[in-house]
This record gives structure tokens, sequence and C-alpha cells, in this order.
């Protein structure tokens, strides 16, 4: 094997949650390296929704501005339902600010803003070992080289290398008998779609489409799983060719909107998620370890909350690992100190992460249902729970602002 190299913060991950953990933690003067398994930085999906309590976050994380030249403000929206009658629209407002963003231009944009040597690609972790004499996290890469590390986050994804070694693997992750294709179709003389978010619902086939800038809109199409989708899903053309079939009895424009589309951008992929009650009993650290985003809280994509969640995670944890350093001699990361910095991260973001998930759970679970009983159930229980339609944006993860706690190293 190779020498090994010593670190201070070791992220596993280079997807949304991992670059906005190295983000959070450059704003606070606290150096990381970020690994990434692939060859270059890449998104899985195509879009992202972020919402009122996302663009706080990215706000704190310094791009937020920059992402709002990228994407229209959407306005309002509709729920169509399309049945044997005339379609039934329904209208709903937006909460402060909804917008559609290409994960693409969310990963350049956290990127570049982070110093050169932050981010290596190319480096999978194939496991992780302790060090009997400095007490340090020993990764190992694939190319066999050795990292020494005090502290690992784990924002690996669902399939998580870091959460299994944390525990959160004793229970496997569920899937909805839902799965969802997403995509872009562009327009290049222009569009006429409104600025709004129109849901349309047949059956048990959803279609969500928005404009993300004034010749390309974006759409996600859930339905149920089939025996095929697993071959499906590596052709895009297929993926486009059962969307259509999925679809009959949609409004022409829908159709047209899926035959058009570019190929390139579809995505049709099945529905983990980590049961609620998991995330009540689960601990999401193991010593000097600990996990945030998918890794920690996979849902649906139901509620539109799993990336902005993910920056809420990274904006928590930097926060706490800063004062928890601010308040020790020199800055010096002492394993008690780590321990505590993440005891107080999972107790600030526990709540918040089991809440998003049964809401979205329980929507998945209506999604899936067949029967009209078990679908009211669902729905009694959202109205119980969820009556307030805009209480997972008014949540607000905290600041990264230097006045709240000076020089933390």
């Amino acid at each position: 094997m190779k020498r090994s190299e010593e670190n201070e913060i070791v992220i596993v991950g280079g997807g949304i949650c991992g670059l906005a953990t190295a983000l959070a933690l450059h704003r606070k003067r606290i150096k990381s390296l970020v690994l990434e398994r692939s060859e270059e930085l890449r998104a899985t999906g195509a879009a992202i929704i972020v919402q009122a309590n996302g663009w706080h976050a990215l706000d704190q994380l310094g791009v937020g501005s920059i992402l709002r030249e990228t994407a229209i403000q959407i306005q309002g929206g509709k729920f169509i339902s399309l049945g044997e009658d005339e379609p039934k629209e329904v209208p709903f407002g937006i909460y402060k600010e909804f917008r559609c963003l290409k994960r693409t231009d969310l990963i350049k944009a956290m990127a570049n803003c982070l110093p050169m040597e932050t981010i290596r690609t190319g480096c999978q972790v194939v496991s992780i070992e302790l060090d009997p004499i400095t007490q340090y996290r020993q990764l190992v890469l694939s190319n066999g080289s050795i990292l020494q590390a005090k502290v690992v986050i784990g924002c690996d994804g669902v399939n998580s290398t870091i959460a299994n070694m944390v525990g959160l693997h004793e229970t496997k992750l569920l899937r909805f008998s839902t799965c969802a294709a997403r995509g872009f179709t562009e327009y290049p003389n222009g569009h006429q779609f409104p600025s709004e978010f129109a849901m349309m619902s047949r059956g048990q086939v959803q279609l969500g489409m928005m404009p993300m800038t004034d010749k390309l809109v974006y759409w996600f199409v859930t339905r149920l799983n089939t025996a095929q989708d697993s071959i499906i899903s590596k052709d895009p053309a297929l993926i486009r060719q059962s969307l259509m079939e999925s679809m009959e009895g949609f409004p022409i424009h829908a159709m047209d909107m899926i035959s058009n589309c570019k190929l390139n951008s579809l995505h049709l992929t099945d529905l983990k998620y980590r049961p609620p009650w998991d995330l009540l009993l689960n601990k999401f650290s193991k010593g000097t370890m600990v996990v945030a985003g998918d890794a920690m809280h996979a849902t649906g994509p139901f509620i539109a909350q799993g990336g902005s969640a993910s920056i809420e995670d990274a904006i928590v944890l930097a926060r706490c690992l800063a004062q928890k350093m601010h308040n020790t001699t020199n800055g010096i990361m002492a394993r008690s100190t780590v321990e505590e910095a993440f005891d107080k991260y999972v107790k600030e973001r526990r709540m918040r992460i089991f809440w998003l998930s049964l809401n979205t759970y329980l929507v998945g679970k209506k999604l899936d249902a067949k029967s009209r009983i078990v679908r009211f159930v669902v729905i009694a229980i959202m109205f119980v729970l969820f009556r307030d339609p805009n209480c997972h944006l008014r949540y607000n993860c905290g600041t990264l602002h230097e006045e709240e706690n000076l020089n933390y190293i």
C-alpha cells in the first residue's frame, strides 16, 4: 500500500451534500478534503426544486444570488385531476421563494467556491479502519493509498458506506411501489408555459412540470414500478417510450413535452427510503464518524425537500463543529470535542428530518395505495399532522455568520 496521508476532516462523497458541507466548513475557515469516487463531479438526476428553507441555506453558503440567475421564480401552482369528465383544477400558492435548479449548476456553483485542493475525484473508499496508535480513521482507497482522518463525514448517498459503518444499515432501506422519471424539454423558440408548478394526476400516474427558463422546462413523472424497469432504466429511449404509454389520456401538450425531451437528461429510478421511525431510534455518528444528507435520511422526492434538507445538514454540522472547536485551546480537534459536536448536530437535526421523512412517507404511501380506504386513511393522517402546507418551508437552519460565533479556529 502507498504511504498514508494525514487530514483533519475527510468528506466521503462529492455530491450536493458533500460539497455543501465542505463549503460550509470553508466559510468557517475549517479545511476539509472531499473524496468523490467518479472521475469528475457529477449530479445524479436532472434538477432540484429549492423552496424557501433551501434558499435560506444556499444564502448561508454564499451561492444563492448566483443560482437565482439560472432559474426563474415560480409564482403559483395548480393541481389538475384528469378523469373521464372535464379536468378539475385546484390552484395553490407559493410560499416566498420556489425555483427549480439544474443539479449541475448547483454542483458547479459550490465547487467553484472551494479552494482548488479541496476536491479529489476518482477516489473510492473501500474500507475504513481505526489506527490503534493514533486512534484516527484510516481510509483505504481503491488505488491502494491510505488517508488518515481525525474526522470522517459520510455524504455518500443512499447506498452509503459510512452509514453502514456507524450502524445505520442494520435496518435495510425500503422501496416505494412508485418509481420516478425526470427530464428536461427544451423549446428553442421559447415556450408558452406560465411561471407555475403544474401537477397533473390520472389514476396512479402523476406528472409535475415547471419552467426553469423561458426556453427550458423541467418535468417528472411518477408511476407504479414494473418488472421491466431494471432494463428500461438503462436506455433513455425506452424510458421515454414507457412514459408515453403510461401517460395515455394526458393532454397533448404534456405528451409532446415528453416526446420532445432531451434524451440525455432522462433518468428513471426506484425510490428508496429510510423508515421515519428509524430516524427516531438510530445513531447517526460513531466516534469521529458521522453521516449527513441521503446517507442519513434517504426519502422519496414527493415534497421536494431532500436536497434542501441535505444543505441544511451541512450548515448545522459546520456550525456545531466550529462552535466546539472555538471552545478548545488553539482549535485542536480532540476526539471528545468532535463527539460533542456530532451529538449536538444530531440532536438539532433529528426531529427536523423525522417530520420531513414522515410527510414524504405518507405521500408516497398515498400514491402507492390501490385501495380507496387506505388512501382515505393516509389522507386523514396527513390532514391532522400536516395541515399547514408551509410548515416545512418556514424552518430556519440558522446561519454561518461570524457575528454569532467569532474566530472559531
